[in-house]
């Protein structure tokens, strides 16, 4: 890839301070490590999102799709490609009744609280999930009890050949940490959802009790990407890592948190690579005391 001569192409969409070579993708994660990307592009809005990936689509240029970074972890070699940011520009969000019609760039959080504030609602248990809403619904995110599956009406995607589609619900195969988007490396263009009508103070007072016990039981003062592990059939993988002696385990600034052992944490100065020497510590453990794999639910990019 000449990565000069992507840029130039990329700026005739995007204004050059939006293209950003060798950019470190711990800006960018909520895990705060990993390598840099070769280049990095902001488009303000769906319209310069969509010229982008035409770009990199034509010019047959890796490219990987990113949103607030709250699950993933870049390697410290980082990623030899494009990534393209949805952000801030790609947050619009629109009420109809019971029907919300958003982009993939708004928060999750900032949706849920939207949603209190029309007396909808159906996104409690999202009021504590720090990704956007296209990253939550690519992984069927969920806490509480509740999943995104559970409000979603349909959704709008790409695929890789630049073929739009609008999928109802029932299309998008969810499961558990799972999607449709996922298995066909679709992008998320837009979500329609629905909500019950409720009393705004009974939202309200669920979201505070969900932030609460957030508050208590998760490492939330320290930079991680949430539960790093899926749970294993017949187990939870927190109590399973626990139950392995780990709670506390430290590589490097990478460390098993001694509040919540389902959360790897950044102690301060992890780099990516702790971050996994100490996963495959955990992985090892599992296998050997109680014979299961523990597979991440964190999603691991970049050069090995």
């Amino acid at each position: 890839m000449n990565i000069q001569e992507i840029k130039n192409k990329l700026h005739y969409y995007v204004d050059e301070d939006r293209v950003m070579e060798y950019e470190p993708m711990d800006l960018h994660t909520s895990f705060r490590c990993g390598g840099p990307a070769d280049l990095f592009v902001s488009p303000e809005n769906l319209a310069q999102f969509m010229s982008v990936i035409d770009t990199l689509k034509a010019e047959k240029v890796p490219y990987m799709v990113l949103g607030n970074g709250s699950n993933v972890l870049f390697t410290e070699k980082g990623y030899r490609g494009v990534v393209v940011k949805i952000g801030e520009g790609m947050d619009r969000v629109r009420f109809e009744g019971d029907i919300v019609f958003a982009e993939p760039g708004v928060s999750l959080a900032a949706l849920a609280k939207m949603a209190a504030k029309e007396g909808r609602s159906g996104l409690e248990f999202a009021c504590g999930i720090p990704g956007t809403l296209g990253g939550a619904v690519f992984m069927n995110a969920g806490a509480y009890g509740g999943e995104m599956k559970d409000v979603i009406l349909s959704v709008s995607s790409i695929n890789p050949y630049g073929i739009m589609k609008d999928r109802p619900c029932e299309a998008c195969e969810f499961g558990y940490r799972h999607s449709v988007f996922m298995d066909r490396n679709e992008v998320i263009l837009g979500v329609k959802l629905k909500l019950e009508e409720e009393l705004r103070r009974r939202i309200e007072e669920k979201m505070k009790d969900f932030t609460a016990r957030r508050n208590e039981k998760q490492p939330v003062n320290l930079p991680s990407a949430g539960s790093f592990f899926k749970r294993p059939e017949g187990y939870f993988a927190g109590k399973l890592v626990e139950d392995s002696g780990l709670k506390g385990l430290q590589v490097g600034g990478a460390q098993v948190s001694p509040l919540h052992a389902g959360f790897i944490v950044n102690t301060g100065n992890a780099t990516a690579d702790d971050v996994i020497d100490l996963m495959h510590v955990i992985q090892e453990t599992g296998m050997d005391k109680f014979g299961v794999k523990l597979e991440p639910e964190v999603r691991i990019v970049g050069e090995a």
